[in-house]
């Protein structure tokens, strides 16, 4: 996924919204007397180069300087979208750590690092925030490459302070010469709750020396706290930072805590007294997430919210809230906003921003159909009550509603950001005999390959996994969904399934969960590979499917399970699943399940296409019959766990060429083994030896490169393809 930027982001960042929204400030909305401009001197962040700039400022400067901060993060919001409720809550830290500390001889560490905004402004690297035209000469998240200050390519979670450990030990260990004064890890804004996370603290307190944790608390992760930790430090918040237990204190850790987390006097003053200490530290910062907007508290039934100019009547703009603590079991605000309607406090909407130009827009693939696999599971509770659907954070981004999960109650888990657990755990769910579905994104799945291989597959645990923004995508180098396929389609004892239609992938999730003991239930786990863009503007516009006009076959089937999708109930209607008139999700046996699907049988070449690929294949068909008479076989392979020898042996009669299709790495993916297959199963007679072609992506980080840019370099399009084949004959 990419914004209109081309603003790298994480895997809860969506950028399609559903609806209009009233009430939203606009840039002229922001005070003209505190909107930063770039090269104006009358604005202090214009003049703000480098940490040593922010040392230089009058104490009473900072408030003014924070101020001016604020209103950027709001005006960038509207603009260009990102992770702005985290850095309107971190805005007088970060400043305070800069007046503080020496970076980058002091090495600051950010987790996830979707906190950074400020820091970069204070680095040199203003005009990215200030001047609409350089928006997109930033990463949304930490990187070497643009800065000394930024110690790590971060976009993931949790690991700041086993980096932190690792750097301080380097330093300990080479003296005076290292050129590393003091390391500061910043954590928090729901990234404390990960696993490794309390590794790094158990490192920390046994490895001494200088060493300081921030532990940036706002009460808030993603879609709020999950976990027995967050009640003891809500006593920590309530009691001043005295209660017991202190789960710092537990592992040995000093502790200091500081109520006014959006108080740069009071933050300037708490780094002072922990510089230079000679053993590790934790501060503990109480601060606002989205400090800067709209303070009001939102209630059930308010339906816009907005993101107000800066108080004028605050020193730092941060309004007055009364939005935090609520009973609600998301531990959360009692609202269900959209991205583009963040507020202060406990507000998921706050996470991620979404710009203005986006509003309107229609839902991205990853909320269109996540709520529609949600939609076809809810019904099933409860007859059910094994039938469990976990996400390790991210729900909304992934079309798991707020109404949703109240609806589901104990048939909906977040588990915070912990995708180890999140799979392990589903993996004790199957065990008793339950059905979990756990749910996130490609590249944060990658945390968990040891649960996949061990927990999950070794153990043959009926679970289901459904693998968002899997596939190419213009996002940053740390969220790239590319790789999916190389992890999953090569895990022992695991099924990958991917469907490129509405109506396949409901049928896909009704056989992956068919209750325990179900005729031609699977025997193992299930990873469904969330369908992309491609085919979700292929379902709008069933041009683009120029071979079926997405007209295609049933699949075999033996049995049926009703899959019910309700509008009433928050879920897509049967309307928009193409080509149906009611959803029934076909549930069959193995054997179907992995055949291959072919779409249209022809001569001379088979163009099979994966996934988000298959509508490539069509188009590519579609050109050689019109420019060249050539009437080519299309194959939508379907899952791509398995080989489906019945089809390829087939192609060996009339077929010169076999063309596979991926949007993803070719190296170690799908397409290599249908060469591999003809290759290790050579005949005599070489004009039964179809020549393979292989296009996908190659083994390689991207950074915000866009989708188009990757399909070109990659040969993905029409064009590319249809001349590699015919160059072949």
């Amino acid at each position: 996924m990419r914004n209109a930027s081309g603003n790298g982001f994480d895997s809860s960042d969506s950028f399609a919204v559903s609806g209009a929204a009233e009430g939203i400030a606009r840039l002229h909305d922001i005070p003209p007397s505190i909107t930063p401009s770039h090269g104006d001197d009358s604005h202090l962040l214009s003049r703000i180069a480098s940490p040593a700039d922010v040392k230089a400022l009058a104490p009473n400067e900072l408030a003014e300087l924070c101020r001016e901060i604020r209103a950027t993060l709001l005006a960038y919001g509207h603009q260009h979208g990102g992770h702005i409720g985290s850095n309107l809550g971190m805005v007088e830290a970060t400043v305070a750590l800069h007046r503080v500390f020496d970076s980058p001889r002091d090495r600051i560490v950010f987790d996830v690092s979707h906190q950074s905004y400020v820091h970069k402004m204070l680095t040199g690297r203003a005009a990215a925030y200030l001047d609409p035209d350089r928006f997109s000469e930033v990463t949304g998240f930490t990187n070497p490459d643009e800065s000394k200050h930024d110690q790590f390519v971060l976009g993931h979670t949790g690991t700041s302070i086993s980096l932190a450990c690792g750097l301080a030990k380097a330093r300990d260990m080479e003296g005076p010469n290292s050129g590393i004064g003091n390391v500061i890890a910043v954590i928090g804004d729901g990234s404390l709750s990960s696993g490794v996370a309390f590794e790094g603290l158990n490192n920390a307190a046994e490895q001494g020396g200088n060493l300081i944790i921030v532990f940036n608390d706002n009460e808030m992760s993603i879609a709020g706290d999950f976990g027995g930790m967050y009640g003891p430090l809500a006593r920590l918040r309530a009691s001043g930072g005295t209660a017991q237990p202190n789960l710092f204190n537990a592992f040995g850790l000093d502790y200091r805590y500081v109520e006014a987390g959006n108080d740069v006097s009071a933050l300037v003053a708490a780094f002072e007294e922990v510089r230079d200490i000679d053993h590790p530290v934790v501060v503990h910062i109480h601060t606002l997430k989205g400090a800067g907007y709209d303070g009001e508290e939102t209630h059930a039934d308010r339906q816009t919210a907005s993101a107000s100019p800066v108080s004028l009547d605050s020193p730092t703009g941060v309004h007055p809230t009364d939005n935090v603590n609520h009973s609600e079991p998301w531990h959360s605000d009692h609202c269900n906003l959209s991205d583009h309607e963040p507020h202060e406090g406990q507000c998921e909407a706050s996470h991620w921003q979404n710009p203005d130009a986006a509003i309107g827009k229609p839902d991205d693939p990853r909320k269109h159909y996540g709520k529609m696999a949600m939609a076809a599971l809810e019904p099933r509770f409860a007859a059910e009550p094994g039938l469990v659907v976990i996400s390790p954070a991210t729900p909304g981004s992934n079309g798991i509603t707020h109404e949703f999960r109240e609806r589901a109650g104990a048939h909906y888990v977040d588990t915070g950001i912990t995708e180890s657990h999140a799979v392990a755990y589903a993996a004790g769910i199957a065990r008793a005999g339950g059905t979990p579905v756990v749910a996130t994104t490609a590249s944060f799945f990658q945390r968990a390959y040891d649960q996949f291989f061990q927990e999950m597959s070794l153990n043959r645990s009926r679970v289901t996994v459904l693998d968002f923004l899997g596939g190419l995508s213009g996002s940053d180098n740390t969220h790239s969904g590319a790789y999916d396929v190389t992890m999953f389609s090569n895990i022992p004892g695991a099924t990958m399934l991917v469907p490129t239609s509405a109506r396949d992938y409901l049928a896909d999730l009704a056989w992956a969960t068919a209750p325990a003991g179900s005729a031609d239930a699977p025997a193992g786990p299930v990873v469904i590979r969330v369908p992309g863009e491609a085919i979700l503007t292929a379902e709008r516009d069933a041009t683009l499917l120029p071979v079926t006009g997405g007209q295609i076959a049933d699949r075999p089937q033996s049995t049926s399970l009703p899959v019910s999708v309700s509008s009433a109930s928050g879920g897509i209607s049967a309307a928009t699943v193409r080509g149906t008139v009611s959803v029934t999700a076909q549930h069959a046996g193995v054997r179907h399940m992995l055949d291959w699907r072919v779409n249209r049988t022809g001569s001379q070449v088979a163009i099979t296409g994966l996934g988000n690929a298959y509508p490539l294949a069509e188009q590519t068909a579609a050109a050689l019959s019109a420019d060249y008479g050539i009437t080519a076989t299309v194959i939508d392979p379907r899952q791509c766990t398995s080989l489906d020898s019945d089809v390829l042996e087939s192609l060996r009669d009339g077929h010169q060429q076999v063309i596979t299709l991926e949007d993803g790495q070719l190296e170690g993916g799908w397409g290599e083994k249908v060469t591999a297959y003809y290759a290790n199963h050579h005949v005599s007679d070489g004009s039964r030896n179809p020549r393979v072609l292989n296009f996908g992506a190659a083994k390689e980080f991207t950074d915000r490169v866009p989708l188009g840019e990757l399909n070109e370099r990659y040969g993905l399009t029409v064009e590319q393809v249809t001349e590699a084949i015919t160059r072949c004959f």
